[in-house]
């Protein structure tokens, strides 16, 4: 993906489906019923959709405020001479498909079509961006002023994210007149194509391959030590998060590289535009400065030698074609950042030959190279287990048979080692005298089930430390694909996703609740990537019946995050830990999220405690 987002040529063909299905119906009636001597503010209406979407407008002026030459070609332009009505935005994208011809400050005269664009498609729930497409452009004159910019800041975006969704338009806010002083969205669509700034702001998205980047303009909102703005809840969608890309091509001009708490400092200036990684972003004619703030990454404490130290670490996709320095910094982390942990619960191993897709299912080649790599970093030569998957049946990249995999030091801990596991065997409860213990170990838990068609099945495992036994379940929970982001028009948007993840976690707590049928006071640990956050049903569901404990809740609400998504820094790795796991220390160890440079893009947990 380029630092812009591309779109079809066929904007006329969208709409038109648009239309039909009821999704883009216009608001409002045109000024001029001939379509000439149009405003920019007549074209933006009132509502997230144009009055006139659909008609050949004439005439329409304003002055050149951005010029984009790749990507989504075009440029902006802005009225001079606004209304009076907060609601009505005074800019328009004008979608050449080539390079625009056209330069800042040109005064211009525009015939084209109105159209509404929605980024991702209908079927991604985002909202559209109003448009002129195959325009006929007239340079009146050059060298004007910019239109001053609207300066985005702290009191001039409402606290309040959104309105509800019309029920009778299916949960749309589409058709509702704006309230830009009531709701942040409504605030940043009534910007929508306006010349904006913002002001030195702080950086809560670190900047990705994409050359873009996260600020936000309300220092305080879920602010925590670090720098990021915490998400956390469905009602608190941090209303101060701007996207913010740059207008110059990155041949010309490097995009700056921040992590999370720099600040990009200076005036930040360009178009408002709407896309579909991220929504409202600032197309940034003129970019701030950034200054680092320093973020350092964390360590946590090494454990003692009577308590067991259990982690988990997504480490996004290994495969030995992967550069040897990849594996150097993973290692690195596990023996440096996290201690050595006693055993590590991996996602994302794939097989020996990564996304090649010819049968290959094995990963030892894998695994080995990242357990050759930590004892090269010092650490202990971890023993693992696994159960191979079937081809192509775990989700994941095509080829690459992802998998989650136990790694443990066999100088403190024993695997108990129980045959017959693979890809479609289920592991079940058995045991005695009140000492649960598995069927099979390593087992997958249920393959069949239904839950995990195209997902990867919860490996369980059984250890002893100490001469007691502690039961480990990794897992890797189905992703957040499908859903429809927080700036959908549907409000509260559509989480399909949630679905599939929450019989996952049903079969999951129930199969615990199996283990604690046996033994009351066993030590279960579910660990992984569950791809939900500690407030969501998922969390809610793994939970049922006081059978888990989501651990990450133990830490201060500024400290309970993984991973960093569009400025909002989340939970997606936990470990959750049975009734008879008393008193444990838990740590979310800050060494991927918030950084540009990542090893992998998810934040390892640790949980240490005495069994």
């Amino acid at each position: 993906m380029s630092s812009s987002i591309p779109r079809s040529a066929a904007v006329a063909a969208v709409v038109s489906a648009a239309l039909a299905a009821g999704l883009l119906a216009g608001s409002a009636s045109a000024s001029a019923e001939d379509g000439a001597g149009v405003r920019i503010h007549d074209i933006q209406g009132t509502t997230r959709v144009s009055p006139l979407v659909g008609q050949q407008v004439t005439g329409v002026t304003g002055i050149v405020t951005g010029v984009r030459t790749y990507g989504s070609r075009g440029f902006w332009i802005q009225d001079p001479t606004p209304d009076a009505n907060p609601a009505t935005s005074e800019g328009l994208f004008v979608f050449t498909s080539s390079v625009p011809t056209v330069a800042v400050g040109d005064a211009v005269s525009v015939n084209g079509t109105v159209t509404e664009y929605v980024p991702g498609g209908l079927a991604s729930g985002n909202q559209s961006l109003t448009q002129l497409s195959k325009p006929v452009v007239t340079v009146l004159s050059q060298g004007n002023p910019v239109p001053a910019p609207v300066t985005i800041s702290s009191w001039s975006v409402p606290g309040a994210y959104a309105p509800e969704g019309d029920p009778a338009a299916g949960g749309s806010i589409n058709g509702l007149t704006l309230k830009p002083r009531t709701y942040a969205l409504d605030y940043y669509e009534s910007l929508e194509g306006t010349n904006v700034r913002i002001g030195s702001s702080r950086v809560v998205g670190a900047t990705d391959p994409y050359s873009e980047l996260w600020v936000t303009v309300k220092p305080w909102e879920n602010a925590n030590r670090r720098g990021g703005t915490v998400y956390g809840s469905y009602e608190d969608q941090n209303t101060g998060r701007l996207q913010v890309q740059s207008l110059v091509p990155i041949a010309q001009q490097p995009f700056p590289k921040a992590n999370v708490g720099d600040v990009l400092a200076g005036a930040t200036e360009g178009p408002l535009d709407f896309n579909q990684y991220g929504g409202y972003t600032l197309t940034a004619r003129t970019l701030g400065t950034v200054v680092d703030r320093g973020l350092e990454r964390e360590t946590t404490d090494r454990q003692h030698k009577n308590e067991l130290a259990v982690a988990t670490y997504n480490v996004e996709n290994l495969d030995p074609s992967d550069p040897q320095e990849k594996f150097d910094a993973l290692a690195k982390a596990v023996v440096e950042n996290l201690a050595s942990p006693d055993i590590v619960a991996l996602e994302e191993i794939q097989d020996d030959n990564g996304a090649k897709n010819d049968g290959t299912v094995s990963a030892g080649q894998t695994v080995k190279k990242f357990t050759d790599a930590i004892v090269a970093a010092g650490g202990p030569a971890y023993d693992w287990r696994s159960v191979d998957p079937e081809n192509n049946e775990d989700g994941g990249e095509p080829g690459g048979n992802i998998r989650q995999v136990f790694l443990f030091n066999p100088a403190r801990v024993s695997f108990t080692d129980r045959p017959g596991g693979d890809a479609t065997t289920a592991t079940g409860v058995t045991g005695r005298k009140g000492h649960a213990a598995l069927t099979v170990s390593p087992g997958r838990i249920d393959p069949a089930n239904a839950a995990w068609a195209d997902s990867r099945k919860p490996l369980a495992g059984e250890f002893v430390f100490r001469g007691r036994t502690v039961f480990v379940i990794a897992n890797h929970f189905g992703s957040k694909g499908g859903d429809e982001s927080i700036v959908s028009h549907h409000q509260p948007p559509n989480r399909s996703s949630e679905a599939k993840r929450l019989l996952q976690a049903q079969a999951v707590n129930g199969f615990v609740k199996q283990l604690l049928a046996v033994e009351k006071q066993a030590d279960v640990l579910v660990v992984g990537d569950i791809n939900d956050f500690e407030f969501s049903g998922t969390t809610k569901a793994l939970t049922d019946g006081g059978a888990l404990y989501p651990a990450v809740k133990s830490l201060p609400r500024g400290e309970r995050y993984s991973y960093v998504y569009q400025g909002n820094s989340q939970v997606l790795d936990q470990i959750l830990t049975s009734p008879g796991i008393h008193h444990f220390e838990y740590d979310s160890v800050h060494i991927n999220a918030e950084f540009a440079d990542q090893d992998s893009d998810h934040d390892p947990q640790v949980l240490r405690f005495r069994p």
